[in-house]
């Protein structure tokens, strides 16, 4: 054994037969001289685990317990197959239970034990703020807007006035970039008081925060083909900061976003071209924003007959 205490020869032997016989119920052991010595196989009086728990008396186990030579193996709870080879004792056992007093081997003891190994570890603040960003995040992206809608208002979330009154400019060609964000103290959508006016998407990721999320509503007027459109587009950014305050960020915005669209569209009249989703701002270009608003369409070419060899 890696402990430096070896079995005895009879303690392999009572061992064995505990296993290839069901009429043991288990196996008392003691530590002498730094080798595990059987002390008594305990007979099964019934096929039930708990009436078997009463050979265990005051007379016999307890006080051998009570003293710090002696273990004791855990009481057989299962049948078990004989033995087919020789096999390190460990390999048979199911669980390793620690015992300190005789009250923790009735069948109350055994029933608070199995209570407690039914219990979930135990997560820490940041593995459970973890599970619940992965949980909005999935709702978000696959749930339907009704659900998400409902989880916004379950978590109290609303989008402050000026908030609204700033879309709604928006919308009247009063403004031409609206960035809210939710302010984890108050779980309120909030107006950023900065005002740019980018003339181009470069422009405007320059002027999104790339360390926290922001929920980004733009006014993109550009040419194309020698037209010009004003498209207003819809951008959420959440960057991969960091910290506990980022974690319950990365919760509450996937929550928030299609509550804050339905807001936009619904209450301050907007219509939006395009959405778009990304981890940092850095990842939104011209280019990729033009080719979401302008896809090139694809020509498909008929079939063309081979031509025969020689010709």
């Amino acid at each position: 054994m890696q402990s430096g205490i070896s079995a005895s020869k009879e303690l392999v032997s009572q061992f064995n037969t505990l296993l290839s016989s069901d009429s043991y119920f288990g196996l008392l052991i003691n530590i002498a001289n730094e080798t595990l010595n059987p002390l008594e196989l305990l007979n099964s009086t019934s096929s039930d685990f708990a009436s078997n728990l009463s050979s265990l008396t005051p007379t016999s186990t307890p006080s051998n317990l009570s003293t710090s030579s002696c273990a004791a193996t855990p009481p057989r709870r299962v049948s078990s197959p004989s033995p087919t080879s020789p096999t390190p004792p460990t390999s048979h056992f199911r669980e390793t239970i620690f015992a300190t007093t005789a009250a923790e081997l009735t069948p109350e003891g055994f029933r608070k034990h199995d209570a407690h190994t039914k219990l979930e570890a135990p997560l820490t603040e940041e593995e459970q703020s973890l599970g619940a960003v992965k949980r909005a995040e999935m709702e978000a992206g696959l749930g339907s807007g009704k659900k998400e809608i409902h989880l916004s208002k379950h978590f109290a979330m609303p989008v402050k006035q000026d908030a609204l009154d700033a879309i709604s400019d928006l919308g009247n060609g009063g403004r031409t970039v609206v960035m809210l964000k939710i302010n984890p103290e108050t779980e309120n959508v909030e107006l950023i008081p900065e005002s740019p006016s980018p003339s181009s998407i470069s422009e405007l990721t320059q002027a999104i925060s790339d360390k926290e999320p922001r929920f980004t509503f733009y006014r993109f007027t550009h040419n194309h083909n020698g037209a010009e459109s004003s498209p207003i587009l819809f951008f959420y950014t959440c960057p991969a900061t960091a910290g506990a305050r980022s974690i319950k960020s990365r919760m509450l915005y996937p929550l928030m976003k299609r509550a804050v669209l339905e807001v936009a569209t619904s209450s301050c009249g907007i219509e939006l071209e395009k959405k778009f989703e990304v981890e940092e701002p850095s990842e939104l270009t011209d280019e990729t924003v033009l080719a979401e608003l302008h896809p090139v369409a694809q020509v498909r070419q008929g079939f063309s007959r081979p031509k025969r060899p020689g010709r």
